[in-house]
This record gives C-alpha cells, structure tokens and sequence, in this order.
C-alpha cells in the first residue's frame, strides 16, 4: 500500500482477501445489537429496551469536491471472519456494495472483540470502480442521529474539543445546539483533545470515535440544529481546498478506523472502554508514583515578579498546614526559549537557583519547577542559532502562542529535541527539582508544519509525533529521579488523550468553575484511573475556597495563597487571612487523613447529567465516600453501591459538627437538607 495524506490507496482485492462465509446482515456484542438493510443503510438497537435511540439511516458518505454527498450503496456481498490479536478474540465482518450509477464501490469493515461488549471497530472504504477520478473533499462514518426523549435538556454529552473558549467537557445539548469538535487546531494555540464524542438521554446512550495511535485531523461534531430535534453525531475528515483527493480509477480511500458504543448512564463508562481499548492496542496510561497524590502550593500567587522573599517566606506557612509541594512558577527565566535565568533576579547564575532549591527543601518539601515547552520569543537565542525549528503555516508565517506572544518549536526538529533533553537534564539533575510542571494550552496540540526545513513531504508528521515530544521529557527526567513527578498543565484546554501516557499527574488546568474541576475528574478517572488527578489552585474554584469540589472527588488539593502579604505587582488578592486560615487548614488536615485521591473513583453509580444531586463516589479502605454538590438541597438520595441486609454507618465527616447515623443496604436512603456540598464517609 502507498501511505498519501492520511489515506490508504490500494486495490479492492487487499480489502477482500479472506476465506470467509456470509456475513449476518445483525450482528450482536453485548446488549447492543447492529442491524445493515440492503441499501447499507445501519441501524443500532439495545437488547434490554424498547427505546429506540437511532433508526435506520446512512451512516457512511464520501462528499465530492463539488459538494456531492455519495450515499446511496446496494448491497451485494459480504463476508465473515475469525480475529485474534493484541484485542483479544473477535469476529470481522465486511460489507460489500455498489452505488446507483456502478462508479463507486463501499466497503464496511465491522469488527467485534469478546473482551470489549457493546462495542464495534468500524471503517469504510470507497473504492473507484469507474474510468474517470472522483476528487474527494470530506469522508464522513459513524453519522447517527440521535432520537430526542422527553428528558430535560434532551440530552447530556461529552465532547473533546480544545477552544480559546474553554467551554465544559460535560454539558448539556439543547435546542440549535452545534458544536465542530475538531480535533486539529481550533485557534492559533488551542487544539487537540481526546477523540471521542459521547451523547445520552437518561435511558441510553451512543459514543462514537477513533481508534487511530496517534493524534487524527477529524471532527466528532454535534449538531442538534434540523427541524426533526434529533442531534446528530459523525466522525469526519475533511480535505481543505488545495488539498483535495483526487481519486484515480481502481484507487481506494479509506476512513480513520473509528469506534461506537452505546450504554447506559453518563459517559464515564464509554470513556473508560475506550480508554481500555486503546492501552490494549498499545497506549499504555501511567500509574503515578506515590508523591503525584500530596497536596501542592505554587507561588504563582506572587505571579512574574515575585521575590525570593516572598517566595521562602510563605513557606513556613506552607508546611505548617501540611502541604508536601512548592512551585516554582513562571518568571525565573530570560524569555520562553531561552530557559537561562534571568540575571537580574540570579546574579549568582545557577548556583543561586541550586541554593534557592535546597533552601526551600531544607524541612522536606519537595518543589517542582513551571516550565513552558514548545515555546520561544522572537529574539531569543534558539531562533537565532535555529531559525529552521520555527513551524509555519502555508503562508509562512509563524504559528503565534498567545498568552507568551511566542513562536511553536517544532517538536520532531533535532535543535528543539537537544535542547528539551539539556533543560531536563538542567533542571531535574543540576539544579535538583523534584518535578516539573508543564503548563500552556500550546502543548496539547501542533498545527501541520510547512517549513520546508522541517518534513515538507509531510506537514502533518508535527501533529501525529508531537506526544513522543513529552515522552522524551518525561522518560529523560524519570531516569534521572524515578520518582519525579512530571504535571502536563495544558490551560483551559481538553487535554490530548496521546499526551496522558507521559505525565504521572494532571490537572483541571485553570478551570472556570467548580464544575469544571469535578467533570473534568470524572474524564480523567474514566481514562487514567490510576494517574493522579490536580484539581488546581483552589481560588480559581467557586467563591476561591470551594475544597469540597476537589476534595469529593479524589482530587489532590492545592493553592497560591501569599503570606505575610501580597505582591504589591499582582492585583488579585491571595492574601491567607486568618479567616481564610481555618478554612485552609481544615481541608488540608483532611486530605492528610482521608488520601481520598488514592481511593478507587467508582463511576457509573450516578448519571453526571440527570441525577440530582449531582453525585461522585470514591471507594477507599472499604469505605464508601459520597460527595453530593447543589446550590441547596432538602430531600431524599439514595446511596447506591451498597450490599442489602447490611447496615452502614454514616459520617458527615467534612462538618464542622459532625453527625452519625445508620441506613440498611436494603433502603439506603438518607434525607440531608445542605448547601452546596455533603460529603459523607459510609463503612
């Protein structure tokens, strides 16, 4: 086969060659059953409802270059086979048809596994059977829609975009709803996330994605705009003008081998599938070392210009509430890209770096270092010495990282991957850091490259490599200090389900809300259950000091208070005041002695959408923790998970005067009237 543009060219014989029966026109995994009628058209039905929640339609379509949608297949043959690879065992089946006018053959490739029920691998293929080209603009599968119930809203989702809006991963699709989710760039540094598009009602739900091993340049949209009120889904790639697929006769084209799933509940079970999956294909997730899990403060709070004054001052206070981590943040360099310290706050050069980190170390902290990857200003040395790492658009210009008003570095050119490897090796060894933090929504994602200094056959290599990027940092500085604890921070963004495997804790990463940091914790423990999940600087939370968010649900606590007092340069007030104090130190003390972000994140209990209160669960020690968040609540929730003819002991552990009582596993309902949050220990 030749490998063009992401497509797969090749004769119809390679995607037939089996000794196979007729394929069965249903086929069943699980509870989900799929359905393809003659006209290949395909349907998705649920053993155990009646429920319909997609109907018979055409789920596959190759657009033309003039807009013509190519949809329409008879079938007339397919085909069976036995499977058994790193997935496990399985079953494949191909569907073989023609279109009306005979110019275009369409192979679907449906394939189950026994280890993965109630979901399929699909592909399809187009192959030109007629004498002239057909130039491609957009190959589009796993298009469902979506039948609308009588739920309010209609319906809830996942959905993996990376914008500068920095929108919920979670949130609810209502009436006119659109969103692209593409998972290329969105914005000049925004981009990337993870590839799967997730949409349910409270009886069921379907997801639907790719499976490919490195980043794709699709989309996963919801579109929930027509006049029926049913919200599509699809996977679809789609050629920009110039770049358009020419076709030739007896050539085929090939979709992104894709995903879907239908479920019942929230979305916590299709990303935990997914993400099994994919590990058994050979994305391998992390399990974090023991110090990813202990509560944090970072001096970002002093912002750019805070001094070492005030940097060693706060940290008495920092120990004294039981916190294990200071962070070094941004503003002890010359300029992103050039990664020397800055003389006027380092006269002393490195050795005062080197000092400044055993002093901070000197009662057993450990302290991490910020650093920002990937970018570099115009100016700074690297572009000086390495003009040719710059990546560029088709026009040449320089891709701009907003925040830094720097340039991307390439991350496959051979100046960025020697110095990244020097700075590591700088940071974790020379100067002793125990970790690092990576932080800027530029490293979730690249733009194709088309630097001709830079893979010019292939601008899209940058985008599919750029994870082996953050492999190599996280494996230099894992030789160095095995137990370094390596944090992707890519701001406001969905982080890259391809970077996840090279970091041993992530973060809500500047959420907007306490929402947001307890949603994105449900994403993360469905995926990366056993990486250590940051819930971020408790003052970017509801009101700055809403611990229970991060707390309830397994999160590592942290924050940027400043003490004695603020940096007169910083207009936000972290001051810890007193008041604040006795906030700070009882959630410290409590994480101290529950570690409830070692605990087993029990998702699939509740539905993140529709039950109300929203509720999350973690298991630890045998123990059972609930956490319940709403404005106000007075009524009843049952605790669910429990064994019946057992009786429980509740704890309201997290209140100031804490209260015990007893329910029965038969009847574990509780009636608490609170604000904002309950959390409660059951055993």
């Amino acid at each position: 086969m030749k490998f063009v543009r992401n497509i797969f060219l090749a004769g119809l014989s390679a995607l037939l060659v089996c000794s196979c029966s007729n394929a069965p026109t249903m086929v069943e995994n699980g509870n989900m059953v799929f359905e393809i009628s003659e006209d290949m058209q395909t349907r998705l039905t649920w053993n155990e409802s009646t429920n319909q929640l997609v109907d018979f339609g055409y789920t596959e379509a190759l657009i033309t270059g003039n807009d013509e949608e190519i949809k329409e297949f008879t079938l007339i043959k397919s085909s069976k086979r036995k499977i058994n690879d790193e997935k496990g065992q399985g079953e494949n089946y191909l569907y073989q048809g023609k279109n009306t006018e005979g110019k275009l053959t369409k192979i679907l490739s449906v394939t189950k596994y026994e280890d993965f029920p109630n979901m399929l691998i699909t592909k399809v293929s187009f192959v030109n059977d007629g004498d002239t080209p057909v130039v491609v603009k957009e190959i589009k599968n796993n298009r469902y829609e979506v039948i609308g119930g009588g739920d309010t809203p209609t319906y809830w989702s996942f959905q993996g975009e990376s914008t500068s809006r920095r929108r919920d991963w979670i949130l609810p699709v209502v009436e006119n709803f659109y969103q692209r989710n593409f998972m290329g760039m969105n914005n000049s540094d925004y981009g990337g996330g993870i590839p799967v598009t997730a949409l349910w009602r409270s009886d069921l739900g379907i997801a639907i994605g790719h499976v490919s091993l490195h980043p794709e340049l699709v989309s996963l949209p919801v579109d929930n705009r027509n006049e029926t009120g049913n919200a599509i889904i699809s996977m679809t790639k789609t050629y920009e003008e110039d770049e358009y697929v020419t076709l030739m006769p007896g050539e085929t084209i090939s979709s992104i081998e894709g995903f879907v799933q239908m479920y019942e509940g929230d979305c916590f079970l299709p990303l935990r599938r997914f993400s099994e999956y994919m590990q058994k294909s050979g994305i391998v997730m992390p399990e974090s070392e023991p110090d990813a899990f202990e509560s944090m403060w970072c001096s970002w709070g002093y912002e750019r210009t805070a001094t070492f004054e005030e940097v060693l001052g706060t940290l008495p206070k920092v120990k004294e509430l039981g916190i294990k981590w200071a962070t070094v943040d941004d503003g002890f360099q010359i300029a992103e890209g050039d990664w020397d310290l800055d003389p006027k706050r380092f006269p002393g050069g490195d050795q005062e770096m080197i000092d400044l980190v055993k002093e901070m170390k000197k009662d057993g902290l450990k302290v991490q270092l910020w650093w920002a990857p990937l970018a570099a200003d115009p100016g700074t040395k690297i572009l000086e010495e390495h003009p040719e790492i710059v990546m560029l658009s088709k026009d040449g210009k320089p891709y701009n990282i907003s925040w830094w008003n720097s340039y991307y570095m390439s991350p496959v050119a051979e100046a960025t991957i020697n110095e990244t490897r020097k700075l590591v090796n700088r940071f974790i060894k020379e100067y002793d850091f125990d970790g690092l933090k990576l932080d800027g929504q530029h490293l979730n994602a690249v733009n194709p490259d088309y630097s001709q200094a830079n893979h010019p056959h292939d601008p899209e290599l940058a985008v599919r490599e750029l994870p082996n990027f953050f492999k190599l940092i996280y494996e230099d500085a894992l030789a160095i200090k095995p137990n370094a604890v390596i944090q992707n921070c890519p701001c406001g963004t969905c982080m890259s389900f391809y970077n996840m495997p090279y970091a041993n804790q992530v973060v809500s990463s500047d959420p907007t809300s306490s929402w947001q940091i307890r949603s994105k914790g449900l994403v993360y423990r469905a995926i990366i259950p056993k990486t250590a999940y940051f819930g971020d600087h408790v003052e970017l939370s509801d009101n700055g000091d809403d611990f229970a968010s991060s707390f309830g649900i397994g999160a590592v606590l942290g924050t940027k208070f400043t003490y004695p007092k603020n940096n007169p340069n910083v207009k936000e007030d972290y001051l810890l005041t007193p008041e604040k104090e006795v906030i700070w130190k009882k959630w410290f003390s409590l994480y101290d002695e529950k570690m409830l972000s070692t605990g087993t994140y029990m998702g699939g209990l509740y539905d993140i959408g529709y039950f109300k209160p929203e509720a999350h669960v973690v298991k630890k020690d045998d123990k059972m923790y609930y956490a319940f968040y709403a404005d106000e609540w007075d009524g009843e929730i049952e605790l669910r998970g429990l064994e019946k003819d057992r009786e429980y002991t509740v704890v309201e552990y997290a209140n100031d005067e804490q209260r015990t009582y007893t329910v029965n596993g038969s009847n574990p309902i509780i009636k608490p009237a609170f604000k904002k949050d309950y959390l409660i220990e059951v055993y």
